[in-house]
């Protein structure tokens, strides 16, 4: 009979290892009512679509052919104001206007004869008659700006009916949060700083990294993302992702980050008992390595010559 071989051997060959694994991540945004309508007619254009970065005096919508613009404020409009008329409301639009290059005097909420030049010059730009008469409907102040926005369409669309009070401007945030659902055992391969490989909605590369993970009875688990240093994973490509409901996008989580060296199979390597490793050739000469990284039953090792034939395994224990 012929003696069974303890061992084979393998060629130490240049190769890459690296460990990931493919998972959706889950790109949302948040909104948040922002401003709410006062003007009261059918809806007769849609200026804005979903998501717009929006400025001071952007044109969000019209009510019976009358533009609803959008204006920083920490005071929601309530009145219509004209000369004489006082007051933080008063300010705000002096500050719209002189963002729009209309007005030049002092934002002392004093609605002065400088103020009514500025507004009849505004009036001029979106087409409306240039009385001097601001109406409440015509302005919807958001907390800062620029925002991103988006508007509620089940209220505004073309040829919906507007009665005033209703809260149709949402702000959506920098950015969307992202996030991977998985199980515990998905969970445990991702800490902190784990790096994601996303792809966005139009194919671009998107890098991420874990930052945190949630935990609640609905959702299940969460590994939480963001950019490096905290950035938006999107940085300046955000528009891409839907507004609405949730976006899946196909997403590669590096386990291991992939490494370029002399490659051996991991049971080719022998510890000793000082705590160095080995790796033996076919002569049974030892060599001593060092691992560079390991993966799926390979390691990138320094310390041996490519074309080596090592023993695999080690030792026939």
């Amino acid at each position: 009979m012929l003696a069974s071989t303890a061992f084979t051997t393998a060629e130490v060959v240049t190769g890459e290892v690296g460990s990931s694994i493919m998972l959706n991540t889950v790109a949302e945004w948040t909104p948040a009512p922002v401003g709410s309508n006062l003007a009261g007619g059918t809806v007769t254009t849609v200026d804005i679509t979903a998501g717009a970065d929006v400025t001071p005096g952007t044109t969000l919508y019209s009510v019976n052919l009358r533009p609803v613009v959008v204006a920083q404020g920490a005071i929601p409009a309530f009145r219509a104001v004209s000369s004489g008329a006082a007051g933080q409301d008063v300010a705000q639009l002096q500050a719209m206007l002189t963002a729009l290059g209309h007005y030049s005097g002092a934002v002392d909420g004093q609605f002065r004869w400088s103020t009514t030049v500025a507004v009849r010059a505004w009036q001029k730009s979106l087409g409306l008659p240039q009385d001097g008469v601001v109406q409440a409907g015509d302005i919807i102040y958001v907390p800062s700006l620029p925002t991103r926005v988006a508007l509620d369409t089940k209220l505004v669309a073309r040829g919906a009916s507007l009665s005033g009070g209703e809260a149709v401007v949402q702000g959506l945030g920098a950015a969307p949060s992202f996030f991977v659902p998985v199980t515990d055992a998905q969970a445990a391969l991702m800490p902190t700083g784990t790096r994601v490989e996303i792809t966005s909605p139009e194919g671009s590369a998107w890098e991420a990294f874990v930052v945190d993970r949630v935990t609640d009875e609905n959702n299940g688990i969460r590994v939480l993302l963001s950019g490096a240093d905290g950035a938006a994973v999107c940085a300046e490509e955000c528009a891409q992702v839907p507004v609405t409901g949730q976006s899946f996008l196909t997403s590669r989580i590096v386990i291991v980050e992939s490494v370029t060296g002399l490659t051996v199979p991991s049971a080719a390597l022998l510890s000793k008992a000082d705590g160095s490793i080995v790796v033996i050739d076919s002569e049974g000469i030892e060599y001593p390595v060092t691992v560079v990284t390991s993966a799926r039953g390979l390691s990138i090792i320094e310390g041996v010559d490519a074309g080596t034939r090592v023993r695999v395994p080690a030792t026939e224990g």
